[in-house]
């Protein structure tokens, strides 16, 4: 258990870990990081109901002695439905919220090992920014970020776009910016328990190590098969 004036392991990212008063308030108070978010919440009908035209069988229809497998939904704490093709759920609900359908504030949890996928939409939740690497088998990005050179020439061409006078909305709604980005996939909010769940890499020199390693690997076991072959 971390001490009051110490950071727990799960606000690494979160909170800045040197940034701190003198004195008496000294690691008592906390700054969070300069890109983090702070959720602000949103209704939760609209997922359920979307749940629900995905296949979700509703908590009350539930028969678990004829399907005991069957991955349990939560959403904001509470157990709503189960569903039995939880794989394809989530990156369904995953692309929906990087294709701006869904709000990015949206936090998406899946346990394989305890048959659960958590949904949370409540305020309060620190989250931050991360680059979304493709992960579409049949996308020739694959294993890549999703940034690329159009994404730099959209935000270079917010320079020389004049919002002098704009409210935010018109100003918003004239720029492609940070909206832009979230919009197009580009980068997603997770928190803190999201992140327990997700592969995430530090830059992108371990992308690239990452690359390196699978593609190795994959020659060496094409090798083995053609020993094989040959014996």
């Amino acid at each position: 258990i971390a001490k009051p004036r110490q950071l727990h392991n799960t606000h690494w990212g979160l909170v800045c870990p040197a940034e701190t008063p003198e004195g008496q308030a000294c690691g008592l108070v906390k700054n969070l990081s300069l890109m983090c978010n702070v959720s602000v919440g949103s209704d939760v009908t609209p997922i359920t109901d979307f749940m629900a035209q995905r296949n979700m069988e509703l908590l009350e229809e539930y028969d678990p002695v004829r399907y005991p497998h069957a991955t349990k939904i939560f959403i904001n704490g509470v157990w709503v439905g189960v569903h039995h093709d939880p794989t394809q759920l989530v990156q369904v609900v995953r692309s929906l919220r990087r294709d701006g359908t869904l709000t990015p504030e949206l936090s998406l949890v899946r346990d394989v090992r305890d048959r659960e996928f958590k949904i949370f939409t409540d305020a309060g939740r620190v989250q931050r920014p991360l680059f979304v690497i493709d992960d579409n088998p049949n996308s020739p990005n694959k294993g890549n970020l999703v940034f690329n050179g159009d994404h730099i020439e959209k935000l270079e061409g917010d320079r020389n776009i004049d919002t002098s006078g704009m409210d935010e909305e018109d100003r918003d709604s004239k720029i492609y910016g940070w909206n832009g980005l979230l919009s197009d996939g580009v980068v997603e909010y997770l928190d803190a328990e999201e992140e327990e769940t997700a592969m995430i890499v530090m830059t992108p020199d371990d992308l690239e190590d990452h690359h390196r390693a699978a593609t190795s690997t994959e020659q060496e076991e094409d090798e083995d098969e053609y020993d094989e072959g040959a014996e």
